[in-house]
């Protein structure tokens, strides 16, 4: 990932490394196997004489109370104070770092001692985009998204590794900049969850109360809804469904054309991504749907905070389509319900409440909602007219929000793919820090 980052100073002079996740490296930098400046530690301990840690995209932390846990606590790998712990698995790309105090981890990773390191060096070096992708493709597996780098694999791996006075030159260099990166994310992060805030309260008011304040008001009997104009009506969703169709459960495929299966993942916060649609043998499934312009899309098992989330499909899709069995299409009394004012209304934070109650599940990474549950859940039905204009109204005044959060998701991952250049140019040796 060599960008250019044209605002710094080169090295003098260069050498061709010969590896091309490397390219060229400064002249005096030592060029090494991973593993003449590390050695592996494999010592087997039990989390019961060594506190768990767990290993993550943020680094090496304490392990926390919802993590997977094995029942396998006394065959665990140990970590000393300044060793660098990676996982092995691809699906965990990204998983490492320098850990702060002595622990254990899973099996699954592996733990190496930097010898005459700077550990904060070494974590850049080791966490940076191209060595990560380096340590990957020197894996091996049986899956093309799945596989696993062996400590074997990983020792051969070159690196460049300048004097040590520059390695803490540059560990303090990263630090400075990055902190600055970190700080201008954060506060993009922090206006996003305001502006995602001012759209849940512009929802929930607009959807229990309505858009003329001056409206006679009656108490709706739900504790959890409080006052509501006094022309609407308190029913059951069970009372305006027309229709409640449940997916399927098919394996996915790349073996037949113009036939799709519909993922949980094209149904994010109110929108359809039809780019989330995935090829699959239609042929071995009885259950097939043509979805149509405005069918209205109900995930119904997710994890807690996505299940129930729902979206209304604005184009025509031309292909068959499978749904998965964790979805459900519903059908409305067209002439009661209007579905854009319907949509915001599931989106609410009245009526996310009720989903989050009623949803069930074996385990706390996925919970279900059932036909019951759904016919259950209470919601307020203004005059097809006023929902109407609700309907618009939100549209409006959420598109506007929603720009403006795109724009600074836009801004956030800049700022991160220049943080991860700037890792990379600076570790590989590609600018000069002062």
């Amino acid at each position: 990932m060599h960008t250019e980052n044209t605002n710094f100073k080169k090295y003098h002079a260069y050498k061709d490394s010969g590896v091309q996740w490397l390219g060229e490296i400064p002249e005096h930098w030592e060029l090494i196997r991973l593993g003449t400046k590390f050695t592996e530690r494999r010592t087997k301990v039990s989390d019961k004489d060594y506190k768990p840690l767990s290993v993550t995209k943020q680094g090496i932390l304490p392990q926390l109370a919802n993590a997977a846990k094995t029942n396998d606590g006394d065959n665990r790998k140990l970590v000393k104070k300044g060793d660098f712990v990676i996982n092995s698995r691809s699906d965990r790309k990204g998983s490492s770092g320098i850990a702060f105090e002595d622990g254990s981890v899973s099996l699954i990773n592996i733990v190496i001692q930097p010898q005459n390191i700077n550990p904060t060096y070494c974590n850049y070096l080791l966490k940076g985009y191209s060595f990560v992708e380096e340590f990957y493709r020197m894996g091996h597996g049986i899956v093309a998204d799945l596989w696993t780098t062996r400590y074997d694999e990983m020792k051969n791996i070159k690196v460049g590794i300048p004097p040590l006075p520059e390695q803490t030159a540059i560990a303090n260099f990263l630090d400075a900049k990055t902190a600055k990166i970190d700080r201008a994310i954060a506060q993009k992060e922090r206006l996003i969850a305001l502006l995602k805030e001012r759209k849940q309260v512009l929802i929930q008011n607009a959807v229990t109360k309505g858009l003329d304040p001056k409206a006679p008001i009656k108490d709706s009997g739900v504790e959890w809804i409080g006052e509501i104009p006094a022309h609407w009506d308190i029913l059951s969703v069970g009372k305006i469904l027309t229709n409640l169709e449940q997916g399927d459960s098919p394996i996915a495929s790349n073996s037949s054309e113009n036939s799709f299966v519909l993922k949980l993942s094209a149904i994010k916060s109110g929108s359809f991504f039809q780019e989330e649609l995935k090829p699959i043998d239609i042929k071995s499934y009885k259950k097939r749907f043509q979805l149509q312009k405005g069918d209205f899309l109900l995930t119904r098992g997710n994890t807690p905070e996505l299940v129930g989330d729902t979206c209304i499909v604005k184009n025509e899709i031309k292909d068959q389509i499978i749904f998965s069995d964790l979805i459900y299409r519903l059908s409305f009394l067209l002439k009661k319900v209007h579905y854009d004012f319907i949509l915001h209304t599931f989106q609410s934070t009245y009526f996310r409440k009720q989903i989050s109650s009623s949803a069930k599940g074996s385990s706390s990474s996925m919970v279900k909602v059932s036909h019951a549950d759904i016919k259950s859940w209470i919601t307020l039905l203004p005059p097809y007219q006023e929902q109407e204009l609700i309907a618009t109204h939100l549209e409006n005044s959420t598109t506007k929000i929603n720009h403006i959060i795109t724009l600074q998701e836009g801004q956030m991952a800049k700022l991160r793919e220049y943080k991860a250049s700037l890792i990379d140019s600076a570790v590989t040796g590609k600018i000069k820090v002062d």
